[in-house]
């Protein structure tokens, strides 16, 4: 069929552009995660979205897409704790391992699933790698206790192949926003999840509320859905859908920082998540009150 009749409605720049409704954007993204378009279309559809804007409508619709396709985590008895991890470290060390290290030995099952987007920085598997821990080689249900990595394209080879798009143009796109708000999990599921910039927590809101989500949100560290050892963040916690916020937020820096180190090198911080899960250096509070949030909102479902 294509999808240049959808182009024409979302293509018209930021202030000619229209929405699309659920089933159009479901009937769009779909067509572009099986590859049924041409690069030339999924790059038109890339930059219109881009300069548009997803509506949570939209949004909604390319993750009904996306569950119609994946291959789901199958469920072990208890919710699922679900880490996105796409950003990766630049300045901070990325401790998303610690926090799904933390939650999974309170027993619950820990999915860390996630894609190398950019050349320059440092990702979850590097650092996995250097504490012996491996991704999955094929989609399983996830053990209580047990923290895995699954590659995006075990999930849904069509979501990456879209996420890889962003190497050749060198914007992000619509896959980027939906990566950090799906449940991978046929069974229940906590989605922990994370905005840079504080317009963005709106627009995640709205998904979540949209899709009767059990989730949390906050503003994170580079983009890793982590709570900034440095702050004290605010965080909102979704159950079916229901907005509460469950953490009030501090401005500034906290007055006691954690001892962390300045690398972010996968091997140095590998060595700095065995020392606090070891119990010779603290885990630093805000990702402590994060952690027991988590497992309030698992407690809902």
């Amino acid at each position: 069929m294509g999808i240049s009749q959808y182009i024409k409605v979302i293509g018209r720049g930021k202030r000619g552009a229209r929405s699309l409704d659920r089933e159009q954007a479901a009937d769009l993204f779909g067509q572009v995660l099986d590859g049924a378009v041409t690069d030339l279309e999924v790059g038109a559809f890339c930059l219109s979205m881009r300069i548009k804007g997803e509506t949570p409508e939209e949004m909604a619709g390319f993750m009904d897409a996306t569950y119609a396709r994946l291959n789901h985590i199958p469920s072990s008895g208890k919710p699922v704790v679900v880490l996105p991890s796409y950003n990766g470290a630049r300045k901070l060390p990325v401790l998303t391992p610690l926090l799904a290290l933390l939650i999974a030995r309170r027993g619950l099952p820990v999915l860390i699933h996630g894609t190398a987007t950019e050349s320059s920085r440092v990702f979850v598997p590097h650092v996995l790698q250097a504490m012996d821990i491996h991704a999955l080689p094929g989609v399983r249900a996830i053990a209580p206790g047990e923290a895995a990595y699954v590659p995006t394209e075990l999930l849904c080879p069509g979501l990456k192949r879209l996420l890889d798009v962003r190497r050749v143009v060198g914007l992000r796109n619509s896959s980027h926003s939906l990566v950090k708000l799906m449940n991978p999990c046929a069974g229940p599921a906590v989605v922990v999840s994370s905005y840079t910039h504080s317009e963005y927590a709106v627009s995640m809101a709205a998904v979540f509320e949209l899709m009767g989500s059990t989730a949390l949100l906050l503003r994170g560290t580079e983009g890793e859905v982590v709570a900034d050892a440095r702050r004290l963040p605010q965080m909102d916690g979704f159950i079916a859908g229901r907005q509460v916020t469950l953490q009030e937020g501090e401005k500034g820096t906290l007055t006691n920082l954690p001892d962390m180190p300045r690398e972010v090198d996968a091997e140095t911080t590998a060595t700095y998540i065995q020392e606090v899960l070891a119990g010779t250096k603290p885990v630093p509070a805000s990702m402590g009150l994060q952690v027991e949030h988590i497992l309030h909102l698992a407690e809902s479902l």
